[in-house]
């Protein structure tokens, strides 16, 4: 009997935790999120560096740094499970250096920094939207626009020498996480998401900063983007 009535009293305790979600339901999420790229880089190769790869090792690759950015995501419930979520970052910025040429005749280097505004929106499923731990996937499109995307050569045999990221992106975004809801619609959320970037990039390599711009690698950033933070349904 006074198993019985332990339980019963837990039982009551914990339903005012668990805020349900339902159809038509909005979601706002604010999360610290580490933006942490995966890229890939041709900058050594003759193939993709033209006349610049000539004259680096061919290992040499541009390398992007991480940066940890406030995130806020809106989310409106099309079902009970079905959820389609716009996520707003904030500019991210980052550093952008050359690594790995040993050669030296550039030499691994600091370029500079170029900011990046990822607007994203995925369709998410919930697993248990009513229950207070709710695992959900999602996957969507990313369009990502470069800000401040001007670069150069600050040594070396192209010191001085203007390099520019060429395009915006269009890619595609999965994403992976959870929600542990409590009482009065709040929330605490952790997400992962992996999201594909890519731009040519291009240089002016002639003396003083002339001659056209020329393509001197494809650049893939392609980060994960961990986060952790709170929400509340309306």
């Amino acid at each position: 009997m006074k198993k019985s009535l332990l339980v019963l009293a837990l039982a009551t305790a914990f339903a005012p935790m668990v805020a349900q979600a339902e159809a038509g339901d909005w979601v706002v999420r604010v999360r610290a999120a580490n933006v942490a790229p995966n890229e890939n880089s041709d900058l050594g190769s003759t193939a993709n560096g033209g006349s610049l790869g000539a004259i680096l090792t061919p290992s040499a690759d541009l390398k992007v740094d991480n940066n940890v950015i406030p995130e806020l995501d809106i989310s409106y419930y099309i079902t009970k499970n079905i959820a389609a979520e716009l996520i707003l970052a904030v500019g991210t910025r980052h550093d952008v250096s050359i690594v790995g040429d040993s050669v030296g005749t550039v030499g691994n280097q600091d370029l500079g920094s170029v900011n990046l505004l990822p607007p994203t929106l995925t369709l998410q499923w919930h697993f248990n939207p009513d229950q207070t731990f709710d695992p959900y996937v999602g996957a969507g499109v990313n369009y990502t626009r470069f800000l401040d995307k001007k670069l150069a050569f600050k040594s070396g045999a192209r010191a001085g020498n203007s390099i520019r990221l060429e395009s915006d992106s269009w890619g595609y975004a999965l994403q992976a996480g959870f929600d542990i809801n409590l009482k009065d619609g709040w929330l605490i959320n952790a997400d992962v998401k992996y999201v594909t970037i890519n731009t040519d990039v291009k240089a002016r390599l002639g003396a003083s900063d002339t001659g056209a711009w020329e393509k001197i690698d494809s650049l893939d950033i392609d980060p994960w983007v961990f986060g952790v933070g709170i929400g509340k349904k309306f």
